[in-house]
């Protein structure tokens, strides 16, 4: 990134945190209409900068991660809605509508969302980018998460219980993956109070991809491919790699989940696998992987768990939240006569929330990789500044 670009952004941390400090209730930007609607800005923008060593082809780098921005407009109780779009990687995020069956019917059966939406099977995946604890998500997570798909969602959390379940069909918002998939996800949460969480879930997919025809006139099967990088998201080098396994005539997708909360510290794993049946007379293949993440906010906070999910701590002092981070993730893609790769990694890093709109993250990550019989053993130090709103 250039200097200017880092200066500018920089300033942002400190206008965004100077906002929260006057809490003027100005930020983030939004205006009120008739009948309680609301229509508020929102965004994520954070700058990476990452050093490798032990790998020649991992290049240290710096720049632009995520630049997201877009909006959302809310009738409290009643439904809301929302665009989004990351301007770095020109890719669609959320788009949707969604409802709150109470307004409806008089009581709550669940809220439904349709549109361009994350797959409800995993944990880590479905997190807000915004959100994630460590800068990169774990590999199992890249390599197994489908991401988001066109279709309708239903969710129903009760105090002891969350059951998610969606169809989606056609391509996505960027005219690619064409086909249907079927997922649902269900929930155990016996303790779900502030500072005090226990969440065990399980969930499931079935994705029927389909062939297709570019504008060029080129047919092309039916394909899957299961990837990840090492740790940063700044490179395009994968150690791990399936590569195409088309044609393929179905995916299963399964993972168990599972969050712990007490005070400041928290734990949050899952198990996944990927079942890929194919097409021509070819083996069918599978992989699986799995990851473990402790944390400790060492100035007292807790992380949030509400629907599902968890999200960024709350400053309680003007000083901050501090927090400490370990992770180790591990994922096979060797099956069927397909060299893909194992990977395991270590992970350690510190979050200082600055306010509630205003993180920095630093990463220290060490990667053991073999792949048809080549071992690489890179590690790599980043860091973030981000803001968000």
């Amino acid at each position: 990134m250039r200097p200017a670009s880092l200066s500018l952004l920089l300033c942002a941390c400190t206008a965004s945190a100077c906002a929260y400090a006057a809490d003027t209730g100005a930020w983030p930007p939004r205006v009120g209409f008739a009948g309680d609607i609301t229509l508020a800005a929102t965004g994520n923008f954070a700058w990476d900068h990452v050093d490798f060593g032990g790998e020649p082809r991992l290049d240290d780098d710096a720049g632009l991660r995520r630049r997201e921005f877009g909006a959302t407009l809310k009738k409290p109780g009643v439904w809301d809605a929302m665009v989004y779009y990351d301007f770095e990687s020109h890719t669609w995020l959320d788009v949707y509508l969604r409802v709150e069956s109470k307004a409806l019917f008089g009581r709550d059966v669940g809220k439904l969302r349709v549109g361009y939406i994350k797959v409800p099977v995993g944990l880590e995946g479905a997190t807000s980018s915004r959100a994630v604890s460590l800068m990169e998500m774990s590999t199992p997570t890249q390599a197994f998460y489908q991401g988001r798909r066109t279709g309708l969602e239903w969710t129903f959390e009760q105090p002891h219980y969350l059951l998610q379940a969606g169809g989606y069909a056609g391509t996505d918002l960027h005219g690619d993956n064409p086909g249907q998939t079927f997922a649902g996800r269900a929930a155990w949460t016996p303790r779900k109070g502030d500072g005090d969480v226990l969440h065990l879930g399980v969930s499931a997919s079935r994705e029927n991809p389909e062939g297709w025809t570019d504008g060029r006139g080129a047919a092309h099967a039916a394909d899957a491919r299961l990837q990840a990088r090492p740790g940063a998201g700044l490179t395009p080098v994968r150690l791990v790699d399936s590569g195409s396994l088309a044609p393929v005539a179905h995916l299963h997708r399964t993972g168990l989940e599972g969050v712990w909360i007490r005070g400041p510290v928290s734990l949050q794993g899952e198990l996944m696998r990927a079942d890929i049946a194919r097409d021509d007379g070819l083996r069918d293949y599978r992989a699986d992987g799995g990851y473990v993440t402790a944390s400790w906010l060492l100035t007292g906070e807790s992380r949030p768990y509400a629907a599902g999910n968890l999200s960024n701590p709350k400053p309680a002092r003007a000083q901050g939240a501090v927090e400490l981070l370990a992770r180790y993730s591990h994922v096979d893609l060797d099956d069927a006569g397909i060299d893909g790769g194992r990977q395991h990694d270590w992970t350690v890093g510190a979050n200082w929330y600055l306010s509630p709109y205003v993180k920095l993250q630093a990463n220290y990550v060490r990667v053991d990789a073999t792949r048809a019989g080549v071992r690489s053993r890179p590690d790599l130090v980043e860091v973030r500044a981000q803001v968000h709103f």
